[in-house]
Parts: structure tokens; C-alpha cells; sequence
């Protein structure tokens, strides 16, 4: 049978990520392509002991319907978290629980985005949120990013020139895949630019309590004073990713129909997960787990860094992040960059071609994504002593 899909899954690709994980499945390949926390990061005797008491006190609410919104005594505890850490839920605003952070990205599409319009996205940017994008059969309107953020000047060239763009999309805090800050300049700026040229912003922050150097900067939705940002928060980096909590904050005529969209996918979030996470917020301190998480990922961020300045400072040029989970690499012109993935990956060593996140699929780019959270110390020092022999290799050295 010749089966015929939809106008909007047929044009998708696989994601990259995903696709170059299988190769992992070798338990002799080294994995710097992954995008996870850190294992050892995950708060696992805390969550056994709050399942084992969610169980044993409240197994009818973990087990039975929610509320799409979420639950209410979590969403209580979010505005206050929220509210308290950056500032943000105006009067106008409203909170949902969503399955990760993700489903925030495919529920603002849905509400504000007919097939035709435009989103106006960070070049590079995440690949699951450009998926979502497309998949309702919109055009995206790459933007560069610079060191310090987005380009400013580019982004209201872009704005200018589409009278279609519904929405920004923003990862202002180490952002995937470039590793990159946005300044508070260029925060004021992008919330600036959105009033003025009558877009939304949407502000996804999945790494922002990955910070390992630096000071903390104001998020973009706590400028907000005419209810145009929506902000995304998740648990994935935070707890753990397969729990599947995300929230967002925003507008509550935006939120009420995300809502209404989130009832035709899911109906609701697990509730077992969200009373993991209530109870986690409750009787646990989230700011000394974070202080922890600190210290495991400035370890790795430091050790990565200082082995590609070693093994690969000849070959690669890159901005030093100050946080999150991704070092952005651009290879020497020297080294065609997906001939350089697949002789990585000959010598059994995973890393991510930088087009897998470009907002035009068919662009070319000479960045690779290394991912030092996932890799164990002895496998980022291997790994990247491999990368090395790759590029000499290649050039002939």
C-alpha cells in the first residue's frame, strides 16, 4: 500500500540529534551529541522518597484525572517560585503546566500562527522548537546570533521586512545550540523592537539555572508591561527530563487558548509527576540542589573548554559559555564539517553538524555541537583526544 501523509509531517526530517544517537547505541561510541543533564545531577533519593510517600498517602490523586491547567497547588507554588526568582507574573499573566517545555513551543504556534505566517527565530537555534515550527507549515525568518545574543540590527530588518511574524522565539540564557548570553541590552532591545513592531516574544529558558560564571541577568518577560512575552520554565535540566513538568507564563487570554489546545493532545499532565515536583519544591531546597548543580557543570564546562583548547585549538575557534550544556565549535575552513562528523564518527566519537539547527535545512554552516554534560570525564578527555587525531588527520599534519 502507498500510504499518503499530511502536507505538514511529510516535509519533516528526523531530528539530527536524534538520528546520530543511534549510532550510541554502540556501547563503544563516545557520545558528545547528546543533549542531557548531567546523571548525577538528578535529585534520585529525594524523588524516591517523595514517590514512595506520594503512594502510600495520595495514590487515588497521583492515579486518577487533572485539571489541563495543571495542579493547582503547583501552579500556586510556580507563581510563587516565579515571582520571587525573576520577577515576573504581572496581573495580567497566568500559569499552565505543559509536558516539558517543548509542548510550549507547538501550543503558541497552534494559537497564534495560521499556515503562511512567519516566526522570526535565532539562526542557530534549538531543533525540537524549529520542528514544531514547521510543522503547522509556517516560514521561518532566521536571525543571527552573536556572541552576546541576537543580532539587534538584523532583527528589525527581519521585522521590517515581514508583516507576517507573529512571534520571536528566544533562548536568551546559554542558548542552544551557540552557547551564547543575550545582553540585557539586547534584552531591553528585543522587548523593545516587540512593541513596537506588535509581535509576541516567546522566551525559552531551559538552562537558565545552568549558570556556572557570570552574573544572573533579568529575564525579558520581567520587562514586560503590555502582556507580549510568553515565558517557557521546565524541570528537565532542573530535576529530571523524564518527568516530563514544563510551565509557561503569559498573557491569560494566550494561556486560556494553549489550554484549550493542550486538551486535544494530552488532556493533562501526569499527575504523579506533578505531585513529584510540588511535593519536591515543598520539602526540599531548591537553591542548594541548584548550588550543586553548579559545581558538577562548571567541572565539565572547564574540563571540555580546556581539552579543545588543547587538542583542537588549531583546528576550532568557539565562545567560552557561561553556562548550560553546549560548546558551539566553528571548524577551520580546512575541515569540511560534515566530512569531519562522519570521520568522528569512524573513530567512534558522536558530534552534532551545526545544520541540523539552522532555520533554513538547506544552508550550510562549519559549526559542530559538543554536549559536555552527558559524557563522563574520562569519555570528554578520549573524546576529544580523538577529535584531535580527526582534524590532523584531515589536514594532513
Amino acid at each position: 500500500m502507498e500510504y499518503k501523509f499530511s502536507d505538514k509531517i511529510a516535509s519533516l526530517k528526523p531530528s539530527a540529534v536524534r538520528e546520530i544517537l543511534k549510532s550510541t547505541s554502540d556501547p563503544e561510541v563516545i557520545s558528545l551529541a547528546a543533549g542531557n543533564p548531567a546523571p548525577e545531577a538528578f535529585p534520585v533519593e529525594d524523588i524516591r522518597k517523595i514517590g514512595k510517600e506520594i503512594l502510600d498517602n495520595e495514590p487515588i490523586l497521583a492515579l486518577q484525572y487533572g485539571v489541563t491547567e495543571g495542579y493547582q497547588p503547583l501552579i500556586d507554588e510556580l507563581k510563587a517560585m516565579v515571582k520571587r526568582r525573576l520577577c515576573i507574573g504581572k496581573d495580567f499573566d497566568s500559569l499552565i503546566v505543559t509536558s516539558g517545555a517543548t509542548q510550549i513551543m507547538e501550543l503558541v504556534t497552534k494559537v497564534l500562527c495560521n499556515e503562511g505566517d512567519s516566526i522570526a527565530v535565532e539562526d542557530p537555534s534549538f531543533i525540537g522548537s524549529l520542528n514544531a515550527f514547521r510543522s503547522y507549515g509556517v516560514n521561518l525568518r532566521g536571525v543571527p546570533v552573536d556572541a552576546d545574543g541576537i543580532n539587534i540590527e538584523a532583527l528589525e530588518e527581519t521585522l521590517k521586512s515581514d508583516d507576517k511574524i507573529r512571534f520571536l522565539y528566544t533562548i536568551p540564557n546559554f542558548q542552544n545550540p551557540a552557547g551564547c548570553t543575550m545582553s540585557l541590552e539586547k534584552r531591553k532591545a528585543v522587548y523593545d523592537l516587540a512593541c513596537k513592531y506588535d509581535i509576541i516574544v516567546m522566551e525559552d529558558n531551559p538552562y537558565g539555572d545552568l549558570r556556572v560564571a557570570g552574573e544572573d541577568l533579568p529575564c525579558i518577560k520581567s520587562f514586560d508591561e503590555e502582556g507580549r512575552v510568553v515565558y517557557a520554565g521546565t524541570f528537565s535540566k532542573v530535576i529530571a527530563p523524564g518527568i516530563r513538568v514544563g510551565y509557561a507564563v503569559g498573557p491569560a487570554p494566550i494561556l486560556a487558548k494553549m489550554t484549550v489546545g493542550k486538551q486535544t493532545e494530552d488532556v493533562h499532565n501526569v499527575m504523579f509527576s506533578q505531585l513529584l515536583v510540588y511535593h519536591w519544591l515543598k520539602e526540599y531546597d531548591l537553591e542548594a540542589h541548584v548550588e550543586k548543580m553548579h559545581g558538577i557543570y562548571r567541572k565539565k564546562l572547564n574540563l571540555m573548554c580546556d581539552l579543545i583548547d588543547s587538542e583542537l585549538g588549531d583546528y576550532v575557534t568557539y565562545v567560552r559559555p557561561e553556562g548550560g550544556l553546549f560548546v558551539w565549535c566553528r571548524l577551520d575552513d580546512r575541515l569540511p564539517m560534515m566530512d569531519f562528523c562522519a570521520r568522528a564518527v569512524e573513530k567512534k566519537v558522536a558530534v552534532v553538524p551545526g545544520t541540523a539547527f539552522l532555520a533554513d535545512p538547506e544552508s550550510t554552516t562549519q559549526y559542530i555541537r559538543l554536549n559536555f554534560s552527558t559524557p563522563t570525564d574520562e569519555d570528554i578527555e578520549k573524546g576529544l583526544k580523538l577529535l584531535g587525531e580527526v582534524a590532523r588527520e584531515m589536514i594532513g599534519e
